[in-house]
């Protein structure tokens, strides 16, 4: 019996989790998917996403673990750079945050590989979250499983799959700073 490769899976939200999941079981492997949302601003709106992405889990039975939700601690280190702009030094600090999470979650979770979600969005810098992903899987003794997902119509896929499932897709990251219209954590 061969064993398949076991990936983690860092999930920011359900929406985006969709097609990164039902590729890499298209592809045999094992995936144990890690939702974090300490970045999620308000706490309800974390409680929403995390029902979404408890939903996403079940359609494609997928072993889903909850990360901590720490919002006091992730605003003590990104809030230090409010004022950057979308897509800045912030949003880099935001993504090593994430991945650390997860990669401490792949160890215990005994996976060979770790791989992100944060690919699929348009809105996001998928070269700066290459970087960030091979760092940190080097660091803790994974292998980074490097995938643009966005690419060959992954968004678009996304969208009419996450309307098939009937879930939600929010309008912003989740991050306090990129709500439209509020300012305070």
């Amino acid at each position: 019996m061969v064993n398949k490769e076991r990936v983690l899976l860092h999930c920011c939200c359900a929406p985006d989790t969709t097609v990164p999941l039902h590729r890499l079981q298209s592809e045999g492997k094992e995936v144990v998917c890690a939702f974090y949302g300490s970045n999620i601003h308000p706490e309800d709106e974390y409680q929403w996403r995390l029902e979404e992405m408890e939903k996403v889990a079940a359609a494609f039975r997928a072993d889903l673990k909850i990360l901590p939700y720490e919002p006091r601690e992730w605003l003590r280190f990104c809030g230090l750079l409010a004022g950057a702009g979308e897509g800045g030094s912030r949003c880099g600090l935001c993504f090593s945050l994430q991945l650390m999470a997860a990669a401490r979650c792949a160890v215990e979770e005994h996976c060979d590989g770790l791989c992100t979600t944060l690919t699929i969005s348009p809105h996001k810098n998928p070269l700066l979250i290459h970087r960030i992903g091979r760092a940190v899987a080097v660091k803790n003794g994974l292998l980074w499983i490097e995938r643009t997902w966005r690419k060959n119509g992954g968004f678009l896929e996304s969208v009419r799959e996450s309307r098939r499932l009937g879930i939600r897709r929010q309008n912003y990251c989740g991050c306090v700073f990129s709500r439209k219209g509020d300012g305070s954590p």
